[in-house]
């Protein structure tokens, strides 16, 4: 029973919880609309602004994190394809028809476009598009996290994620590949969810999908958010219907757009044999884990505060139990998984989820343990970028060298072939391909994420050579390099592409172990 001094209290059920100060006056305003009170450490002037002084800070953040990548002209193999590819549909090529690979459309797209205004002779313009998307990616962050724990939280995701964001191999992180464009489309499609923006959040799926196909987990962590938050019935059922109405459109259209056969083949079916691991099991476990154990070490800073919450006894911990973002790592995991291969910037796609968690964690530790977290985050970000400054550079002056003997028997009109698994040698040599396969990996099932088994011309891509041979033989290349050195697609092994080189080509030089073959007119 209450007193007469008293009040009785309300029986109503409470709201969320919200973090309030006593300050004179009752007035609240709206943050990313939750009712956050005025702070007693602000003065009369106002509040500390939040994104006027937070987004410089990311911009800067990412583009300090990603000088490396612009001290080398390519990375990884993966931003040679791009380019080369770039040039193929640049002068009429058909993508899945003449210009083929295992990924959807977009990011070929933006190479393209990127090409189209600022030319193809650096990938200038596409690392300044990958600092926009870690900046992208850390401000949709920041505004989840501080939609559902404060200003700190938020402060803390964003940051977190750019500092972690380059902590994996140097070839992994500083290439603008395809985790990099991919993850910001994820993070929007939870940050649209979360505000139920059901046709946007569609749309976001959609873009994290076309930029490659893994990107269409964080399906799942929307689909979570709808269903808890969408009452049953009709107001869910048409929700389920934006979502699908706004996923589907962009994919139907790229579909329209490069043909849907084609597309379905080589986005989705015609990848069997790549994500198979049969007979190469322990090459596999040894790539997985040493790559988790890099990202991990890398990621300290983040795994030490949540697991210290979640461990320990700390008031409220549950609320960093936040399911929907659980859903998410899990889902981003999977994705990590699929395929079997492993590579470092594949697991650039648990970072976002992984980040908000540790900004759920840090805000119920003490102001010290933040301050702990962003300095370790920092060092480690710090020995990453040394370790990028330092990183070998053997296999780019190796295909500088190989380039150069290409330019010096071909004409720049004159096609050419790379049999290895380095297409940036096109792009650089400046020489159209003589084929659709830019790498033996197509034609063979060799990858960097396997060994020797189940590599040779039957676990091609389906009906591969028969194309292959008839490109060769319809229009023989002025050069073909044998670049395999050693590995199991050597054309020794390949009776189509080692009776062709027999028939119509003569072997000139060796360059750095790679084989200059050039044609021989009169045998044609």
């Amino acid at each position: 029973m209450p007193t007469a001094a008293e009040p009785p209290r309300s029986t109503a059920p409470r709201g969320p919880e919200t973090t309030t100060a006593r300050v004179p006056g009752p007035r609240a305003r709206l943050r990313d609309g939750a009712a956050v009170r005025w702070s007693p450490s602000r003065s009369a002037a106002g509040p500390r602004p939040f994104w006027p002084v937070l987004l410089p800070v990311l911009v800067a953040l990412a583009a300090l994190t990603r000088i490396p990548s612009f001290l080398r002209p390519v990375w990884n193999p993966d931003e040679g394809f791009l380019a080369t590819q770039a040039r193929m549909l640049a002068d009429g090529g058909v993508l899945y028809d003449t210009v083929v690979d295992r990924k959807p459309p977009l990011l070929p797209w933006l190479y393209q476009g990127a090409f189209a205004v600022f030319g193809d002779e650096s990938l200038w313009p596409l690392k300044a598009a990958a600092v926009a998307a870690v900046a992208a990616t850390a401000a949709l962050l920041a505004s989840l996290a501080r939609r559902r724990w404060g200003d700190r939280a938020g402060r803390s995701a964003g940051v977190l994620y750019v500092l972690a964001s380059v902590c994996l191999g140097p070839e992994d992180a500083q290439a603008a590949n395809f985790e990099v464009f991919t993850v910001p489309f994820m993070a929007a499609a939870v940050w649209c969810a979360d505000r139920r923006r059901w046709a946007a959040a569609g749309l976001a799926v959609a873009g994290a999908f076309l930029v490659k196909q893994t990107g269409g987990a964080v399906l799942l962590p929307v689909l979570f958010l709808l269903w808890r938050s969408v009452p049953r019935g009709r107001e869910r059922r048409a929700a389920l219907a934006l979502l699908a109405a706004g996923t589907a459109a962009p994919v139907v259209a790229a579909a329209l757009a490069t043909g849907w056969r084609n597309f379905l083949f080589w986005t989705v079916t015609g990848s069997g044999s790549y994500a198979s691991f049969t007979g190469s099991e322990l090459h596999v476990l040894g790539r997985g884990l040493g790559n988790t154990a890099i990202v991990a070490a890398g990621c300290a800073g983040l795994l030490v505060p949540l697991a210290a919450v979640l461990r320990g006894r700390v008031p409220g911990r549950w609320s960093v139990l936040t399911a929907d973002l659980w859903v998410w790592l899990a889902a981003s995991a999977v994705a990590v998984l699929s395929g079997f291969h492993f590579f470092g910037h594949y697991y650039l796609q648990l970072l976002p989820p992984l980040a908000l968690l540790a900004a759920g964690a840090l805000r119920l530790l003490p102001a010290g343990r933040l301050r702990a977290a962003g300095l370790c985050c920092a060092l480690s970000c710090s020995a990453f970028l040394g370790w990028a400054a330092v990183a070998d550079d053997t296999e780019l002056r190796h295909a500088r060298r190989v380039a150069a003997a290409v330019r010096e028997h071909t004409a720049p009109d004159e096609e050419v072939l790379l049999w290895g698994m380095h297409p940036e040698g096109y792009w650089l040599a400046d020489r159209a391909p003589a084929s659709r396969y830019l790498t033996a990996g197509l034609l063979t099932n060799f990858s960097g994420g396997r060994d020797g088994n189940r590599v040779g011309q039957q676990y091609g891509v389906e009906g591969s050579w028969r194309v292959f041979r008839a490109e060769l033989e319809e229009d023989p290349p002025k050069v073909i390099v044998d670049d395999s050195r050693g590995k199991p697609y050597a054309p020794a092994r390949m009776p189509a592409l080692r009776s062709f080189l027999a028939a119509h080509y003569e072997r000139v030089e060796r360059v750095d172990g790679a084989v200059v073959y050039v044609r021989d007119d009169a045998s044609r």
